[in-house]
């Protein structure tokens, strides 16, 4: 079975094409949902709708960390156990999955409506923006066991080897979230309840689109008993997403703590309460477009190294690897090269603002995001141990530069140099995240059966 899989017998370059670019469009219009609100609200709601969105994103954040703990978790297992031609289990890792996304979506939205307003004045609202951030909220959370099955059925899709379906719902809930975005904000003056019902509604399909796709699975037939949740089954799951999870969690705190941080340093500064948040928030939803790329190759790495792995091809894996980092270099470089020579272009995008609210934003781009061109390191070496089954060194990694580096750094050096100390600690923690990871990883193909000759 393994050599007639296509995983374990085609170029692992065709194969990382052909699995990494649906996954890249995938992440790059997961983001555009975020962006399309903040274009659509800076330019007819102004700063303070931007600022509100920001407040809001930890919340959206919390859904991606759910669905990349099941989505992930279960393709990683299922891959696994298909390279170890353990088909009858594998259908249970994937049943498993999509039920307790379902259920974490669920309890989510009725915990972020009946604690709505503590969330957000504890996420760092700014009084004149708490408004805002309540009405685009509380619809919103409709939508979230909708993100999160969307989200997370990609890659349960992915995993059986349809990758380009995975892209077609993505598309689709976008292209929808963005015509309504134009239609309920600018055209009906919706303000933050249209942005928010056009992302709600974009969900909703996208979601729909995943769930009929289940019920036609291609290498398993999925049953009603599938889907019962199993103490084994979601362990082995949960064990092998909690590395991309944690990441998306330690992004979580570490938002919470800036926007905090933003807004007392931001209070006590020139620059006020308000635009700092805005402004981080834009940057950070414009990062996302390259960490989109860089996350998509990672994905789409993901079903090749575990297959390969699980088959005992050791040199396919490490190939799979650097030929991963290989084009998230080039990216990386790229994203840099733009970030510091045309952040104002950037920023004018998402509406207009004061002199002060274009001065931070380029110190912003220009500090906080000095070594963009190392940050393909971390998640792709994070989520490569993951797909190999060693979830523990995944997790690690993928706390290094959120929870290990970024947030310390967030607290402590504000302290000496002020609001420009938050800027100054983005640099540090990738430069320092890079450096472990790239040790780790290197370290691992030292391992004997990295380095066994091929017959």
């Amino acid at each position: 079975m393994n050599n007639e899989n296509p995983l374990g017998t085609q170029p692992v370059s065709k194969l990382l094409q052909k699995f990494a670019v649906p996954s890249i469009i995938a992440m790059l219009v997961s983001a555009l949902y975020n962006i399309v609100d903040q274009f659509f609200i800076g330019r007819n709601v102004g700063e303070l709708g931007n600022a509100a969105t920001n407040i809001a994103f930890p919340l959206s954040i919390s859904c991606v960390a759910i669905a990349l703990l099941f989505g992930i978790g279960g393709a990683s297992a299922f891959n696994i156990a298909m390279g170890k031609n353990q088909k009858d289990s594998a259908a249970y890792y994937i049943g498993n999955a999509i039920t307790m996304m379902a259920g974490c979506g669920i309890l989510l939205f009725i915990l972020v409506e009946v604690f709505l307003t503590q969330l957000l004045l504890f996420f760092g609202s700014p009084d004149n923006v708490l408004e805002y951030a309540k009405t685009y909220t509380r619809i919103t959370a409709i939508g979230f066991p909708f993100l999160i099955l969307g989200t997370g059925g990609g890659h349960l899709i992915r995993a059986d080897g349809s990758p380009n379906m995975t892209m077609a719902c993505n598309l689709t809930g976008a292209a929808i979230n963005t015509i309504l975005d134009f239609l309920f904000v600018s055209c009906f003056d919706f303000g933050m309840a249209g942005a928010a019902c056009a992302t709600v509604i974009g969900q909703v399909i996208a979601a729909s689109m995943a769930i009929f796709y289940f019920c036609r699975y291609k290498t398993v037939t999925l049953k009603k008993e599938h889907l019962k949740p199993m103490k084994q089954h979601v362990g082995r799951v949960t064990s092998l997403g909690m590395a991309p999870c944690s990441n998306q969690l330690a992004m979580m705190v570490v938002q919470i703590v800036m926007n905090k941080s933003l807004k007392y340093y931001g209070g006590i500064s020139s620059y006020g309460e308000a635009i700092p948040i805005a402004c981080s928030g834009i940057i950070a939803k414009v990062n996302m477009i390259y960490m989109s790329f860089i996350i998509g190759i990672s994905q789409g790495l993901q079903p090749i190294v575990s297959f390969n792995y699980g088959a005992g091809k050791y040199q396919r894996v490490k190939e799979g690897y650097k030929i991963a980092s290989a084009i998230g270099t080039v990216l990386s470089v790229a994203a840099f090269l733009v970030f510091q020579f045309l952040p104002r272009q950037i920023i004018a995008l998402f509406g207009e603002g004061s002199e002060q609210y274009y001065s931070f934003a380029i110190s912003y781009f220009r500090v906080f995001l000095l070594f963009t061109f190392l940050n393909f390191l971390q998640p792709i070496t994070s989520n490569f141990f993951t797909a190999i089954g060693k979830p523990i060194k995944g997790v690690f990694l993928s706390l290094t530069r959120q929870t290990i580096f970024l947030l310390p750094l967030i607290i402590i050096l504000p302290l000496f140099m002020g609001i420009d100390g938050i800027l100054y600690a983005g640099p540090v923690a990738d430069v320092t995240a890079g450096i472990v990871s790239l040790v780790m990883v290197l370290l691992e193909f030292k391992h004997k059966e990295f380095n066994q000759k091929l017959p």
